[in-house]
Parts: C-alpha cells; sequence; structure tokens
C-alpha cells in the first residue's frame, strides 16, 4: 500500500507523473472521446515515460490511423473489468488484439507503445504492460489472457484484493483494479530492473 500511495502522491511527497495518466483531461474512456485518440490521450502516455511518434501522432488525430483506430474502439467494451470480461474481448480475435496489432505495426511504435495507448482507451479491460512489469512477470507469453484467467480465479479473488488495496491507499474508483496492479508490481521492481539481466519474479501476485 505505502508504494501506491507514494506514487500517486498521498503521503506529501510529489507523485510520480504517472500519476496523472488516467486522469488527464478527464480520461480517455470518458463519454465523447472513448472511440477516437485525442491530443490529451497522446500527452496521457508521455507521463508513463514513452512518446508515440509525430508522424503516427498526427495519423491517429488526423489521418486515416485514427479512422481504422475509432472503428476498432467502438467494438472494444468501455464500461467492464478485465475479471469480468469475457476471454473473446482480449483474444488474438478481438478488437482489442487488433487495435495493439494495429498501433504495433506503426514506425517506431512497438508493443509498449501500443500498449500504453489502449490502456488510456480502455482502462478497465486492458493493463499497462512495459519491461519492467514483463521482467517482473516472467515474460508470460499471452500476457492479457493469463492476467485474465488470474483474476477470474478463486471467486475473482485477486481482483478483489486489488480493489481493496485501492480503497485502504485511499485512491479513487477511477483508477482501476488493472492499475493498481501495473503500480504495485512497476513500483516493486523498477529501481532493480537491470534489460536483459534481470530474471524477474514469475508471479502474478501482489
Amino acid at each position: 500500500m505505502g508504494n501506491l500511495r507514494e506514487y500517486f502522491g498521498l503521503d506529501g511527497g510529489a507523485a510520480f507523473t504517472g500519476a496523472r495518466f488516467e486522469h488527464l483531461g478527464g480520461g480517455g474512456d470518458r463519454v465523447g472521446v472513448a472511440d477516437v485518440v485525442t491530443a490529451e490521450d497522446l500527452v496521457a502516455v508521455q507521463m508513463l515515460s514513452v512518446r508515440v511518434p509525430r508522424q503516427v501522432s498526427l495519423d491517429l488525430l488526423e489521418g486515416d490511423l485514427g479512422v481504422q483506430m475509432a472503428k476498432l474502439l467502438r467494438e472494444i467494451p468501455r464500461d467492464v473489468d478485465m475479471a469480468y470480461a469475457d476471454a473473446a474481448d482480449l483474444d488474438k480475435e478481438s478488437a482489442a488484439e487488433q487495435a495493439w496489432d494495429l498501433l504495433d505495426a506503426q514506425d517506431d511504435v512497438a508493443w509498449v507503445i501500443a500498449g500504453k495507448l489502449l490502456a488510456r482507451k480502455r482502462p478497465r479491460l486492458v493493463p499497462v504492460y512495459d519491461r519492467v512489469v514483463r521482467c517482473v512477470l516472467g515474460s508470460p507469453s499471452s500476457f492479457w489472457l493469463d492476467l485474465h484467467r488470474a483474476l477470474r480465479a478463486d471467486g475473482h479473488a485477486l481482483h478483489h484484493e486489488l480493489i481493496d488495496l485501492r480503497e485502504r491507499a485511499g485512491l479513487p474508483k477511477t483508477v482501476s483494479a488493472l492499475r493498481v496492479c501495473d503500480v504495485v508490481l512497476w513500483m516493486g521492481h523498477h529501481e532493480d530492473h537491470r534489460p536483459l539481466r534481470c530474471p524477474g519474479h514469475g508471479t502474478l501476485s501482489v
């Protein structure tokens, strides 16, 4: 719980910039903008230390890439937590996976940026996922589906634990269970993480 409060600046210190990721501009999944990529979304992603390339940003805001993303976003559930979603909402045939593939295929975007942009648009369904969290979890072959199974196991026990942790830390409900999970894992490992050398811990427990 201490790591969560530190990250979101609830203990008197400065919050990490990532604390603004889901809240900047009212959130990426708010009514009216949930199905389009906005300039606020692109700035919000920067709060997590990545940047969407300039040409890709323009294409998302004004070009055909934005049109394709909007079509896919309309097919991705906005108001359901991953723990209560169907596996079909996350598998290889899902609109979420197609949106991720579309972003990942753009020049200089790759999987980390693609995932963070989707997490901004669907924070309850799609988790933030980067190299630090991947390392902690031992590089799972299918992170979305593995996490989905973990959240649903034992009567959604992990999901409830994350919600309880959020409440005890004093965070608003706009911070999703997925984001709580991400922050806990990232805060517990980011200082020790060393690319290409760190073996990770290989666990989904919090």
